[in-house]
């Protein structure tokens, strides 16, 4: 009898076995990009109906254009986000990037280049310091960003008291407008080199593979031997330069420096980051699937302008969109439990 019974044990506990390792099809169709990737395609569809002017060539180019800031914004938040923190100051720091270019060419007479790279640098030590206040002062990522999304702001404003800088030398414009091959200006190459760049460390660098372990569960990567002090600061350091180099190329395309740019782009950062199938408990989400969220705002965007629906309207439809995406992923991780 005895033995009987034990035998039975294993066979009855199959099902459940099988019921956990067998994903539903929502769950395979929700998994990684695939999801928000048939959105984007679904989203096309509808505006293509809605709008003859929508899949034109000049509009498409149009879209890739716009994207350009805000996907460098969502590359570095991507990283942030994967390793379980947040940034709230990317748009001000952008201001701040901005305000740092125009200020060293126009009224302290430097060239073009070396103001560029002063304003990337600037940035990125903002980033530094978000990344020393999270890791050695413990204050939580939302507060330390916070308190920079403050100061940068305040600092973009008091550099020229508040005074927009207007007019940047024509070859300086032409970056973000002479296409070449039709497609492609100097800043969109730039954009998707650093995608493929950022792709690959993310997928097969063992540097990319600590961020996961530390979204994870910082306190496992940290007993695995992961510097997870040395990875955040790098994170956010890097975040910073990216959003230093997306302050370069918006007052490529403005032709100007405004110590109100950037407002809100936090938001759609993170918005874009979400949609594509990020989590923001940490350690899940993709370059590719940021990429496919940057395309996902911009298209909305761009097919709501197209219709002449209201800015106001746009961000309740963005704010939308984000709160569904978090759903989805309260699912997708509900399904994996």
């Amino acid at each position: 009898m005895s033995t009987t019974s034990n035998a039975a044990k294993p066979v009855d506990a199959q099902p459940d076995e099988r019921r956990l390792k067998a994903p539903s099809w929502a769950t395979g169709l929700l998994t990684g990009s695939r999801g928000p990737a048939l959105g984007l395609v679904a989203m096309c569809v509808v505006f293509f109906i809605a709008s003859p002017y929508f899949l034109t060539q000049n509009n498409l180019l149009n879209i890739v254009d716009q994207a350009v800031i805000l996907g460098l914004l969502a590359l570095g938040m991507t990283a942030v986000i994967i390793t379980g923190g947040i940034d709230l100051s990317v748009g001000s720091v952008l201001a701040l990037a901005t305000m740092v270019l125009g200020w060293l060419s126009h009224d302290q007479g430097w060239p073009l280049l070396p103001s560029a790279l002063v304003a990337i640098g600037v940035a990125g030590i903002c980033g530094l310091v978000n990344g020393l206040g999270i890791t050695f002062t413990r204050l939580p990522p939302f507060i330390a960003t916070l308190a920079m999304m403050s100061v940068a702001r305040g600092l973009a404003n008091v550099i020229t008291d508040g005074q927009q800088i207007v007019g940047y030398p024509d070859w300086f414009d032409n970056l973000s407008t002479t296409r070449y091959l039709g497609v492609f200006t100097i800043v969109t190459f730039v954009l998707v080199v650093l995608y493929m760049a950022g792709w690959a460390y993310m997928r097969y660098r063992t540097g990319g593979r600590e961020l996961y372990a530390i979204g994870g569960s910082s306190e496992v990567a940290r007993l695995a031997g992961i510097s997870v002090r040395k990875r955040t600061i790098l994170v956010y350091t890097v975040t910073g330069v990216l959003v230093g180099l997306a302050g370069v190329f918006l007052a490529m395309r403005l032709d100007s420096s405004q110590p109100s740019a950037g407002t809100g782009y936090e938001l759609d950062a993170i918005a874009a980051v979400v949609i594509g199938g990020a989590s923001l408990s940490g350690g899940v989400g993709s370059v590719t699937g940021t990429l496919i969220g940057v395309l996902i705002i911009g298209v909305l965007h761009n097919g709501l302008n197209l219709l002449g629906v209201s800015p106001f309207v746009q961000q309740i439809v963005i704010g939308l969109v984000i709160a569904l995406a978090v759903m989805i992923d309260v699912l997708r991780r509900r399904e994996a439990r």
